[in-house]
């Protein structure tokens, strides 16, 4: 089993390219979907940030305001670390667990899309290759921008708010460089997904069966510390 990492930086154009990869039928297992689900109303993870941010985030109906928690965190880079701390057990409980399902499947190649996979640590650590999606400064800016329907200062906070994209892209084992036209990065894409749909190599081979028993273990380790750390009304013991 091969492990893609996919990851870049806001308005770089990584879910174009994981995306893509969906329309090719290769499972994509997405952070920001797993990170939705545990801060939904009730939840642990729901739960531990409604104590740390007050019930000031939640609307009506009890849910979490994410454009409005965006804004805090966005914003002050002390509560910023506070939000990953708080949801980093749950999301990687939650991805582990979504690799381990695609596993059992026989799925023969994975994409991990994770935004802050070298933030993460030790997500990087069993992804291979990294890809990043790339794209230079003005034109993430002036795409956020557009995007979002945000000023230049408000782009620029949350754009500093994240890793650098040049660092990124020297961590990465392929760049995709998405500063051209839709029909350029396709074809960079096309070549990359050849690359990465291809026969294992002998090194690769000789590593996937520690690959796949390092994913079932990280499962268990992760179930394990969830239920030893919190009960099922996701508080702390």
């Amino acid at each position: 089993m091969r492990i893609v990492g996919l990851t870049g930086g806001i308005a770089s154009g990584k879910s174009t390219v994981s995306n893509l990869f969906k329309a090719k039928g290769i499972p994509i297992v997405d952070a920001d979907l797993v990170a939705r689900d545990v801060l939904k109303k009730g939840t642990g993870g729901w739960k531990r940030v409604v104590a740390a941010f007050g019930p000031d985030i939640l609307q009506e109906n009890g849910e979490v305001d994410r454009a409005h928690l965006g804004q805090i965190v966005f914003s002050d880079p002390d509560k910023r670390q506070l939000l990953n701390r708080l949801l980093a057990p749950f999301i990687s409980y939650g991805i582990f667990w979504e690799v381990f399902k695609l596993w059992i499947k026989g799925c023969k190649v994975i994409v991990l899309d994770i935004p802050l996979l070298f933030e993460a640590k030790r997500m990087d650590r069993w992804s291979k290759p990294i890809i990043v999606v790339w794209v230079d400064p003005e034109t993430q800016l002036q795409r956020l921008m557009t995007r979002d329907g945000i000023s230049e200062q408000q782009a620029r906070n949350r754009i500093n708010a994240q890793m650098s994209l040049d660092w990124k892209k020297t961590q990465a084992n392929i760049v995709i460089d998405n500063s051209g036209s839709h029909e350029e990065m396709k074809q960079q894409f096309s070549q990359v997904f050849a690359q990465v749909t291809g026969p294992l190599t002998w090194t690769e081979f000789a590593l996937s069966g520690h690959g796949a028993l390092l994913t079932l273990v990280s499962v268990v380790v992760a179930v394990v510390a969830c239920r030893n750390l919190f009960n099922n009304d996701g508080t702390k013991q």
